[in-house]
């Protein structure tokens, strides 16, 4: 086996986003000071067999008939507002970090002078401001709320800087944003980008912001904190397993954010009306997982290490791909390669 001249068997890169764990509180709309942390609850009920059968089944009117008689019996979690509460609080830090140029880990001293030079070029020629407009544009519009965002009637959210010597702050209306547009600008938007820019283009600096968004959702309704992947499911144990923390119901900070990069436009079915499934997060095959799609493949010479392979030993990229390429970094891996053929 031939060892690949110039190869980088160990390269990884820090995330540059880091957001907290989201903590779920109750409160009303006009009253937005009072607020109480939420509960899971747990609840046992026999649901209804709905799943497809087989011919054989549901083709015998008999045999059917027993098979819906059967109890599904689930005991699952569950968090909803109090009776007199309408309105989800959802609060979290995200702190945003620079000196991207500089792998966190690299074996090849060349490959990593190549990187540094091109990420350097990247941050002198584009200043981050495209990626950053986006990210912030991605907090404006509450998509980190994830299912809760459905059928809120008002959804705010404040953001405050917490640097030191720092007090900015910004407040958006949330449903003026459309989720699948990521060109929207305004004065607020360009302001809190312009904040996330500078942080990510420097070489060691960092921006803190405390997020607090309000979604009014309706008395006593379900919210939805994130689910925990239980890989031992005993007979008889709970069938869905809610995250909390310190008992207050969470989202976990990898779904925040996953939130936060759902920017990838310039994937290639984007423009396809049939195909496209509007922003996707910045992944390195494009990978959708609950629509089991990849939309970046190697095949298509559109993945991430197709273009980083090649832009990172001195080659040149179109801008949108180039834009990709550095947000795929922004969102951190390990992303070393073989060194034999």
């Amino acid at each position: 086996m031939a060892k690949k001249e110039n190869s980088v068997s160990v390269l990884a890169f820090e995330k540059k986003l880091v957001p907290s764990d989201g903590y779920m509180f109750g409160t009303h709309w006009d009253n937005r000071d009072r607020f109480t942390p939420l509960k899971l609850k747990e609840k046992s009920v026999r649901g209804t067999i709905s799943n497809r059968l087989k011919p054989a089944v549901k083709n015998d009117p008999a045999k059917l008939n027993k098979e819906v008689e059967k109890p599904n019996l689930q005991t699952v979690d569950v968090c909803a507002l109090e009776t007199d509460q309408d309105t989800l609080r959802l609060h979290f830090t995200l702190k945003v970090l620079g000196g991207i140029h500089q792998p966190s880990a690299c074996n090849n001293a060349l490959f990593k002078q190549s990187y540094s030079q091109a990420a350097k070029a990247y941050a002198e020629k584009e200043g981050f401001h495209e990626l950053a407009r986006r990210y912030a544009l991605n907090i404006a519009n509450g998509r980190f709320l994830w299912r809760n965002r459905i059928g809120a009637e008002d959804i705010e959210v404040n953001v405050k800087c917490l640097n030191k010597g720092q007090d900015q702050e910004w407040t958006f209306d949330a449903t003026q944003y459309n989720l699948r547009n990521m060109e929207d600008k305004d004065d607020k938007v360009s302001g809190l980008a312009a904040c996330i820019a500078k942080a990510l283009a420097s070489d060691n600096d960092f921006l803190m912001l405390e997020i607090t968004c309000y979604a009014k959702i309706g008395k006593a309704q379900d919210v939805y904190p994130s689910e925990e992947l239980v890989l031992d499911k005993g007979k008889g144990n709970k069938s869905k397993v809610l995250y909390s923390v310190d008992d207050i119901a969470a989202l976990h900070s990898q779904k925040i954010g996953n939130a936060l990069r759902t920017i990838d436009t310039w994937y290639p079915d984007f423009t396809d009306q049939i195909k496209s499934v509007g922003p996707i997060a910045v992944e390195p095959y494009g990978a959708v997982t609950n629509l089991g799609t990849a939309f970046r493949t190697p095949k298509e010479k559109k993945d991430f290490y197709t273009f980083f392979d090649n832009w990172a030993r001195g080659g040149d990229l179109n801008a949108e791909d180039e834009h990709y390429v550095m947000a795929v970094l922004v969102r951190g891996g390990v992303f070393g390669e073989s060194d034999k053929d």
